[in-house]
């Protein structure tokens, strides 16, 4: 595993760059991508504890304009809980990184991974909840992923899907979650000292591919299938994750 950024050969950075453009074109194309594709990607490049906090700053970037466009459909009086019991998830996640031996914490991401992407490409439809309590276990589970892996997602996700949240109020709802989540991850990891100055200059230098990656992504979403492209992402990260595995 190799660590920025003085021993960041130039191919590597434009790796790095090239991964960060990806992740931000498909969270623009199919509203995932920042985390879900960066993250497994970004650990094959970078010291985990150095790409952890890298693809936080980099959600928080986008999802702070993703946020403006969707802030009419996100519904506070559904998130709360979630926000709550994930805010304290969050700490342990990334105290989890710092003391659990790397290749234990790779093999769980990729475990996440995985597993999120065959539950999405099998469309499974899950039972319905009614219970509002099953959003503090969704959201302390989130927390950990989130604050260890930035993958917060995959539970939320399957939660709202469960909740039966209509198509607005999923997307909008998803992101002013995610925001939240990157303020809070971006803070602990602040105060344990993984804000190094090696994230702070692979940040700095990954901004522009970022910026193309959802400017491109934004003006070609209308000629691309979502729906298509979503599910070839969606096999890239299932191997990705049992890459990660073994």
């Amino acid at each position: 595993m190799l660590h920025p950024l003085q021993d960041l050969a130039p191919l590597l950075l434009v790796a790095v760059a090239a991964i960060v453009f990806f992740a931000s074109f498909t969270q623009s194309v199919v509203g995932f991508g920042t985390a879900m594709v960066g993250m497994p990607l970004m650990v094959m490049a970078l010291d985990i504890r150095i790409a952890a906090p890298l693809i936080a700053l980099l959600g928080l970037t986008l999802e702070t304009v993703m946020v403006l466009h969707y802030r009419q459909s996100i519904n506070l009086k559904v998130m709360w809980r979630l926000i709550v019991a994930a805010v304290l998830g969050i700490p342990l996640g990334v105290l989890a990184i710092q003391r659990i031996p790397e290749p234990v914490v790779l093999t769980v991401l990729g475990l996440v991974i995985a597993g999120y992407a065959i539950y999405a490409l099998l469309r499974l439809r899950l039972p319905r909840l009614e219970s509002n309590l099953w959003a503090y276990g969704v959201g302390f589970l989130s927390g950990l992923l989130g604050g260890a892996y930035n993958t917060a997602g995959p539970p939320v996700v399957i939660y709202g899907h469960c909740k039966r949240w209509p198509p607005e109020q999923f997307r909008g709802n998803l992101q002013g979650f995610f925001l939240v989540i990157d303020i809070v991850v971006i803070a602990n990891h602040a105060a344990v000292g993984n804000l190094s100055a090696e994230v702070w200059s692979v940040y700095a230098m990954a901004l522009l591919p970022l910026a193309l990656g959802f400017v491109i992504g934004t003006r070609l979403a209308k000629r691309i299938d979502p729906a298509l492209y979503s599910r070839i992402v969606l096999v890239m990260l299932v191997i990705l994750g049992v890459r990660l595995v073994l």
